[in-house]
């Protein structure tokens, strides 16, 4: 009995220090609050926002094209954490920003960081806010303690800053030209939904009012057509209302209302006719070259032929040279020979010696 004693204390004394050693586990981060204002900057309405858990749902808010980040610029995010822990907040195409401007504190589009981190120390919230400068969708990544939570957001534009056209700069008479508009805020963001208006100088536009389109393929733009007169140029000038228009800020680039696009005229004819001149003369040209050619390897051959010629004959006089002078040493020395037979039979003791 004693002894079951003795291990049922050592139990509750083993169980006690490992409560005493083990810290206690750290609660998991909770975004308590995500809000941005409904109202307006005098008299903000913070609301709650149910959007933003996927990028096909994001919260919408506007872009600072006042080069003001005010509190309808923004999402506000509280988030509950331990004591002593960090948060940190990693945007994509957005930019993270400890407080909005005030008419005290002003925070501009230049103002802020992708990358964001706050320990907070001795309390348990952080609070940021979050805004972007593009209508493309944006991510906002909150980390704490290896727990991570996304929301997405996305830019809305509405007033234009320049209206960007394209377009070829030449065509020919007669064939039809189509130039492009688009209405584009201050950080390039394109605008739906703007009416532009277009005059031309020496052509017939299609339209002279047209709407920016609100699609994949020409989201914030829209066309106008016309066909090439006999002579140009042609002259399009595309201009917003006064309405759509951004104002000037200090720190941003001058707002464009109007937007000129010139068109060179081609007479088809005469183009054909200038290149049909080129083609002839680029023709002679090579004609020309390659008759050049041609004598130059004929020439080139005949050198050859005269160069193999002579080279052969020289080696047929090298031959006869070498035979006759083979026959004149031979013959030189059947007669030496022949006299010296004579010779030593004449005189037996005056032998000279024959030659071989």
């Amino acid at each position: 009995m004693k002894s079951f004693k003795k291990i049922a204390l050592a139990m509750v004394a083993a169980m006690a220090m490992g409560t005493l050693a083990t810290p206690a586990s750290a609660a998991p981060m909770v975004v308590t609050s995500v809000k941005k204002n409904t109202g307006t900057v005098a008299a903000p309405t913070w609301t709650a926002q149910t959007a933003g858990t996927s990028a096909a749902t994001p919260i919408t808010i506007s872009v600072p094209t006042d080069n003001s980040v005010d509190s309808l610029d923004v999402v506000e995010f509280v988030v509950t954490v331990d004591t002593g822990t960090a948060v940190s907040v990693v945007a994509t195409n957005a930019v993270v920003v400890s407080a909005f401007a005030t008419s005290t504190a002003p925070v501009t589009a230049s103002s802020g960081s992708s990358t964001w981190t706050q320990n907070v120390g001795t309390g348990i919230t952080s609070t940021f806010y979050v805004y972007t400068k593009t209508t493309a969708v944006s991510s906002v990544s909150i980390t704490n303690l290896g727990t991570t939570v996304t929301y997405y957001l996305q830019g809305t534009s509405t007033l234009i800053d320049k209206i960007a056209v394209t377009g070829v700069d030449s065509a020919p008479a007669g064939t039809s030209v189509t130039v492009t508009a688009t209405a584009q805020d201050v950080f390039g963001n394109k605008i739906s939904g703007k009416t532009l208006n277009a005059i031309a100088n020496g052509a017939t536009l299609d339209t002279v009012t047209v709407t920016t389109g609100a699609t994949l393929t020409n989201f914030g733009s829209a066309d106008v057509k016309f066909v090439a007169p006999a002579t140009g140029p042609v002259t399009i000038v595309f201009y917003a209302a006064t309405a759509d228009m951004a104002t000037a800020v200090t720190g941003f680039s001058t707002p464009s209302a109007s937007s000129v696009k010139i068109i060179a005229v081609r007479d088809l004819a005469g183009d054909v006719a200038a290149l049909t001149t080129q083609l002839a003369a680029a023709n002679a040209a090579k004609a020309t070259a390659e008759a050049a050619l041609a004598a130059e390897k004929t020439a080139r051959a005949a050198d050859k032929a005269a160069a193999d010629a002579a080279a052969a004959k020289a080696v047929v006089d090298l031959a006869k040279a070498k035979a006759d002078a083979d026959l004149a040493k031979a013959t030189y020395i059947k007669e030496y020979n022949a006299l010296a037979t004579k010779w030593n039979k004449k005189f037996p003791k005056l032998k000279v010696t024959l030659k071989k």
